[in-house]
């Protein structure tokens, strides 16, 4: 493992419960920004040769763990009171699926496709239409956006294990300001 990852995973878990508690108030009160890495998947890296989006049983899906993982976000969130006003994800089903099971009902966005085989004007274009999409929102409650490691690095610079999620708040140009990250194993 990669040194840089090593230590990004200790820090997360290393999160002190105060901490959490501090960012469960502020989103709490709504306006910010959970982008997310769909929860874990079954071993593998990407998805099979000729995986089609309209089948499922065709990806890399998640896995009985990511499950659980995401039905303990979304129970974790509504137990902090966490309003959520919408809820975007990916069109993979690994995506869609963790959207579903942690906050019931999700609007797929193919601006959060995985960027992986795009090339560099796909990838522009869909971080292009994001940012505007961002620059937009304004609550009330917060915006959550389910995706792809790939995607996450390109827009905020930060690698993120399987379910885990960045708070952000949307700048004026849609860039994201990062103000923390949680693991999907938060209260």
């Amino acid at each position: 493992m990669d040194r840089r990852l090593f230590v990004t995973s200790l820090a997360l878990a290393a999160l002190p419960a105060v901490a959490q508690d501090s960012v469960w108030r502020r989103l709490a009160g709504g306006g910010h920004v959970l982008l997310l890495r769909h929860a874990a998947t079954v071993p593998g890296t990407g998805d099979p040769p000729n995986f089609r989006l309209d089948a499922c049983a065709t990806q890399r899906n998640l896995s009985a763990k990511g499950q659980a993982d995401a039905r303990r976000l979304g129970e974790a969130l509504r137990r902090e009171r966490v309003p959520v006003a919408d809820v975007l994800s990916s069109r993979w089903c690994r995506c869609l699926d963790t959207a579903r099971l942690a906050f019931g009902s999700v609007k797929p966005a193919p601006m959060l496709d995985s960027m992986f085989d795009d090339d560099e004007t796909s990838r522009q274009h869909k971080l292009a239409e994001l940012r505007r999409y961002l620059a937009a929102f304004k609550g009330p409650g917060n915006l959550v956006l389910v995706t792809h490691d790939v995607n996450i690095r390109a827009l905020v610079g930060q690698y993120l294990n399987q379910g885990d999620m960045v708070v952000a708040i949307a700048n004026a140009d849609g860039s994201l300001r990062v103000t923390d990250t949680l693991p999907i194993t938060a209260p």
